[in-house]
């Protein structure tokens, strides 16, 4: 296992275990995060534990261009009252992800520090929030990380109401000109939208 420092830069990515755990340590910097990123790494880490650095392979992604839509969820799409908005509250939406519980996980992975970090990025551009309204509540959101204007790394989105999230998501996709959305690990959720998994070393070509 790799140990960080906050000047150490990350070992290569088939240097990660069979889980795709690669690193411990470091620090949560502007320049470290998107280092990480560019290289097909993210933090992902509970509260109480090290920071630690994921690289997974297979990797789970959404080329845009096969983005599943069941005829239900186009009906919904077309009857809903949601607004949806771009970077119009990313605090409120992390800070919203961060409550939901999740199975397996005894408390919230998106720590008040990763919170500050990731609204950092967003101040300097380089992350996004989606945001589901009803009239003037938030009921569902998505936040990531952009490349470029290339790849999206999603990390988290949370929901208040049934199919408001994937609203969200399906919005977003198809308004972006993204060529890749990174949803990391496998969920059922991203899988019925049209979410597979590909060899990490793919995944780190769309990168480069």
């Amino acid at each position: 296992m790799h140990f960080l420092t906050d000047n150490t830069d990350f070992p290569e990515v088939t240097k990660a275990n069979e889980d795709g755990l690669l690193a411990i340590g470091g620090n949560l910097s502007v320049e470290r995060l998107l280092n990480a990123y560019k290289k097909g790494i993210f933090p992902w880490y509970e509260i109480g534990q090290p920071i630690l650095w994921w690289s997974p392979d297979p990797r789970f992604v959404l080329f845009p261009e096969k983005l599943k839509v069941s005829k239900s969820m186009r009906q919904t799409l077309r009857n809903c009252n949601y607004t949806v908005t771009i970077n119009k509250d990313f605090r409120q939406v992390i800070s919203e992800c961060a409550k939901v519980k999740r199975e397996g996980q005894f408390s919230t992975w998106i720590t008040d520090e990763m919170i500050e970090a990731y609204c950092n990025l967003h101040n300097l551009g380089y992350a996004k929030s989606v945001e589901v309204w009803k009239a003037d509540k938030l009921v569902a959101g998505l936040y990531g990380v952009d490349l470029n204007g290339s790849v999206f790394c999603g990390e988290s989105m949370f929901t208040k109401e049934s199919n408001a999230s994937k609203v969200g998501f399906i919005t977003f996709v198809k308004n972006s000109n993204y060529k890749l959305i990174d949803c990391q690990v496998y969920t059922n959720h991203l899988e019925s939208l049209g979410a597979e998994d590909i060899p990490r070393k793919e995944f780190i070509n769309f990168l480069n």
